[in-house]
């Protein structure tokens, strides 16, 4: 298991082997000022004391790095994409860096050599607007399925949350379900697959509640190799030194912290490789335990 090549950091073009398995990742937008945001310990002289975020996770300064970004998976069947950014002509208000994009992000989907009508299954983490933009785009006024032969997965208890759209939430998270979840819903083309349960052959859920009330990590297993995609149980690496910082938007600050202990420490010390979801190139390491908590060594 090892990482195959990697791009420039601004195309973030990085590829790994897990067995049968290559996955790559495909950045949609910067999200570094939201990241700082919401990790209100991760303050620059707290981040300066952490050596190791420096250079590729935090700058000199002790400003946080961060990124939102899709996955690709892929073997000899099975197209698989996780998570798919914030997408283009979305409404997500009062996120200005957020709202009313238009990148391109499908261009260089294409570039890749991936096809949206090849794609065979759409792998959610979770239903927040920035992981499930994608999953739709505007066609004749409407918001139709990105990858139309797709079977988008989603979580049992994760979609129960949301479908019924929580007054508690922030708009832009319900206008997120409206425009991005329902409408696959409506397609015909969710699926639903529990914790431990194989979504394809090597490829399952693990359940990280605490973000979001179903929250999920994905599991890539192929050849006696893993790694695991984290969703957001830790939206940068700053986490993995001091497990207990919490973020502002965790529903369940408590929880989201104990699932994030209890994923760095089963994969501690192991060779599993530990892929982050809003981690800022190189994405992805190793962990191994430290003083306060543990390391991600890329």
């Amino acid at each position: 298991m090892g990482m195959l090549g990697e791009g420039a950091a601004t195309t973030a073009s990085a590829e790994w082997a897990v067995g049968r398995f290559r996955i790559r990742n495909l950045i949609e937008t910067d999200a570094s000022a939201a990241v700082r945001d919401i990790i209100s310990q991760a303050t620059r002289e707290a981040i300066a004391g952490i050596g190791w975020l420096a250079p590729h996770f935090a700058d000199a300064s002790g400003n946080l790095r961060g990124v939102v970004q899709s996955f690709l998976i892929s073997d000899d069947v099975h197209r698989i994409v996780v998570d798919t950014c914030v997408g283009n002509g979305k409404r997500r208000e009062p996120f200005e860096d957020f709202n009313d994009l238009h990148t391109d992000f499908l261009s260089r989907f294409a570039s890749l050599g991936w096809d949206p009508a090849t794609v065979t299954h759409v792998v959610c983490t979770h239903l927040h607007f920035d992981h499930v933009g994608w999953n739709t785009q505007l066609v004749d006024e409407e918001w139709r399925p990105t990858f139309p032969n797709a079977r988008y997965v989603f979580c049992p208890r994760e979609f129960d949350y949301w479908r019924a759209l929580p007054e508690s939430e922030i708009e832009a998270q319900r206008h997120g379900i409206r425009d991005s979840v329902l409408p696959i819903v409506q397609a015909g083309q969710a699926r639903y697959s529990e914790p431990g349960s194989p979504i394809v052959p090597g490829v399952s859920y693990i359940f990280t509640p605490g973000h979001t009330p179903g929250h999920c990590s994905v599991s890539i297993e192929s050849d006696g190799e893993r790694a695991v995609i984290t969703g957001d149980v830790m939206h940068h690496p700053c986490q993995i030194a001091r497990p207990a910082w919490s973020t502002l938007s965790d529903y369940d600050p408590d929880l989201s912290r104990s699932s994030r202990q209890r994923l760095l420490t089963a994969v501690a010390g192991t060779d599993t490789l530990l892929i982050g979801s809003h981690f800022a190139p190189p994405t992805a390491g190793r962990v191994l335990p430290a003083a306060g908590g543990f390391e991600l060594r890329p």
